[in-house]
């Protein structure tokens, strides 16, 4: 088991590195549906009523892609969503703080002639607060020593960093490896939060950015979730896989490698930027 810290200039924990994974798609919650569709239904044969319309929010996107959605489904302009969310009435937990970043729960919506900006960020935070609060999360979270907004913020670190279904619950045991071990989570795709931006190259300069979303610098969760996470990386948050895991790398699909050991993170890491560098230049976002 890893017990020692390497410095935090040269230790690269989540499977991105300093070079993105461009992942293609989003998984739904409950659709098999894989890109994010907008549509006007013209009959009663697409399953709605006639004239409604269908809001798509994949797992994992932050709120400004929701925003954004709301006001294109709506036809409003843009940042209206956005710019109402004082005046919805959200069943936010306190921590919060007014912030649904987390809670506009990842599912398909049918959107009526009546809906509103209000009406559907409501009906989005009401879904998330039923699937939170509902058994088994909420007493996994309490078994787990955590509330449900600690949770969700982890649960949403997960459905960032996995490459796949299968590799939440073991991302989530390494989140809670170094949250116990006292160890900076050192995750790129909270610090892209904080530098609003999706996947990219991480630089040196990127991890002296001052900000409480910086976890090369700052020391346990960030101060909220990081993007809408779904039922599965609730799930992975509540019954993580056992295991001594520190760092984890996605070498190439279908090969993520968790290991305690740093030096052997370091030999995954040569394997990955391997597969990089024979690939040739990758787009950045």
């Amino acid at each position: 088991m890893q017990t020692n810290t390497p410095s935090r200039r040269t230790i690269r924990l989540t499977r991105r590195g300093r070079v993105a994974l461009i992942v293609s798609g989003a998984v739904l919650a409950g659709t098999a549906v894989a890109v994010p569709l907008l549509t006007l239904n013209s009959d009663s044969r697409s399953g709605g009523p006639v004239g409604s319309r269908t809001l798509v929010i994949p797992e994992g996107w932050r709120a400004g892609q929701v925003y954004a959605a709301i006001d294109e489904v709506l036809a409003l302009p843009a940042g209206t969503t956005k710019q109402s969310i004082a005046k919805a009435p959200l069943k936010l937990p306190a921590a919060a703080e007014g912030n649904p970043e987390g809670y506009l729960f990842p599912a398909t919506y049918t959107v009526d002639g009546k809906a509103t900006p209000q009406s559907l960020l409501s009906a989005l935070v009401d879904t998330a607060d039923k699937k939170f609060n509902g058994a088994p999360i909420a007493a996994g979270a309490q078994r787990n020593s955590m509330n449900m907004y600690q949770a969700v913020t982890i649960a949403s670190i997960v459905q960032a960093e996995s490459a796949t279904k299968a590799d939440m619950a073991k991302v989530a045991r390494v989140v809670f490896n170094r949250l116990e071990r006292g160890m900076p989570l050192q995750m790129d795709s909270i610090l892209n939060y904080a530098l609003d931006r999706t996947a990219a190259r991480t630089s040196a300069n990127d991890i002296q950015v001052d900000s409480p979303y910086n976890s090369y610098q700052r020391m346990g969760l960030p101060p909220t979730p990081i993007n809408n996470p779904g039922e599965d990386a609730m799930r992975a948050v509540i019954n993580p896989a056992p295991g001594d895991w520190l760092y984890f790398v996605t070498v190439k699909s279908g090969d993520t490698r968790f290991t305690a050991d740093y030096a052997e993170h370091q030999r995954n890491l040569a394997d990955f930027h391997a597969g990089q560098k024979s690939l040739g230049p990758q787009p950045t976002k």
